[in-house]
């Protein structure tokens, strides 16, 4: 088949499957490489050790699918219903992650159409990731069209924004690729810089992911340093400030795609009742979740550190119950929000 009627229907399919944004590229050495090792160099993955452990591999897509020839980028959009403002003893949680975990829906779609493009092309080597495996999604999605990188690292469209889920089908065959843009269309504006409350974007275009919220909600494995806890105000998942902030942020269009509608009790979500789950349930309440990725200890002490920075009477005897909780961590992070009660019950648990 030509490269021409291959790429018309691989796009064509991937829209049936429901990816909003589509975009060929050729498989090259990503044009950031060196300042993604600098970003490393700096130790700004923070303990993604998964990453820095797989530097050589991001150097190019063969490292991911031998003989990769072609890359086709695309993206999902997953906005739904605007945030509700959480109220005292609520938290929230990051837009994409409301619903169910968004690496089942776009895997399975993946494998479609990869079993598409092997028909197509018998004897093709065809892989489908998301997000997983040692590449510069932004990067390629970038060379394919699909938009720019702004300020706070993250792949803006004019029409999308930056609420949108990024994924590839990398092939040994050739696609007609797609024009990269030239330019992105931030300017001079740095809304996202302002509004991160902890200075995560050290600088326009990079981020330090040691003080950003997402990354000190789920990624690190030890309690969050008590100079950033209260940056953190009620976001006990993720952050979705930098994009509430941006322009191109503010008018797109909600998707239809029922995994990413919120769950019940997702926006916001009850804090009190976290800090009363044991491990099988949470591990029930939040299957198929992306919330499993903090682990308990992580998500129950991000939900003491809310109701630190929010004080809520009501949740006042959750978290003196979370004083004798099986996790260190949870004690502490009990303890700490608890320091921030005017109340003469709460100081007395801590004498």
């Amino acid at each position: 088949m030509c490269p021409d009627d291959l790429t018309t229907q691989l796009k064509a399919e991937a829209q049936r499957l429901g990816f909003d944004l589509t975009g060929a590229t050729s498989a090259v050495e990503p044009p950031r490489i060196g300042a993604f090792q600098q970003w490393l160099a700096d130790g700004f993955a923070g303990q993604m050790e998964y990453i820095p452990g797989r530097a050589a591999a991001y150097k190019h897509p063969k490292h991911v699918l031998e003989g990769t020839r072609s890359l086709l980028m695309l993206a999902m959009a997953y906005r739904t219903e605007d945030p509700a403002e959480p109220a005292a003893g609520q938290g929230q949680i990051a837009r994409y992650a409301w619903g169910t975990d968004y690496h089942d829906l776009i895997r399975k779609r993946l494998h479609t159409l990869a079993d598409f493009h092997r028909e197509l092309t018998p004897g093709a080597a065809v892989r489908g990731v998301v997000d997983t495996a040692p590449l510069l999604e932004r990067e390629f999605a970038e060379l394919a069209g699909l938009g720019w990188v702004g300020k706070n690292t993250l792949l803006l469209n004019r029409q999308l924004g930056s609420w949108f889920l990024l994924a590839a089908l990398l092939t040994s065959e050739t696609l007609v690729y797609d024009e990269p843009l030239t330019t992105g269309y931030c300017g001079t504006c740095r809304a996202c810089i302002d509004a991160c409350p902890t200075g995560a974007i050290v600088e326009p275009y990079r981020l330090d992911s040691r003080k950003c919220i997402s990354y000190l909600t789920i990624e690190l494995r030890e309690p969050i340093p008590p100079e950033l806890r209260e940056s953190i105000g009620p976001r006990i998942f993720g952050c979705d400030l930098c994009q509430d902030a941006c322009p191109f942020n503010h008018h797109p269009l909600p998707t239809a795609e029922p995994v990413f509608q919120p769950r019940p009790n997702s926006n916001p979500i009850g804090l009190a009742e976290l800090l009363r789950l044991d491990d099988a349930a949470f591990r029930q309440r939040f299957r198929r979740s992306p919330l499993l990725r903090a682990k308990r200890r992580g998500l129950l002490c991000q939900a003491a550190y809310a109701l630190g920075n929010r004080p809520d009477r009501n949740s006042l005897l959750a978290l003196i119950e979370g004083l004798r909780d099986s996790d260190p961590a949870v004690q502490e992070a009990c303890a700490w929000a608890l320091e921030r009660y005017d109340s003469e019950e709460s100081q007395a648990m801590l004498i």
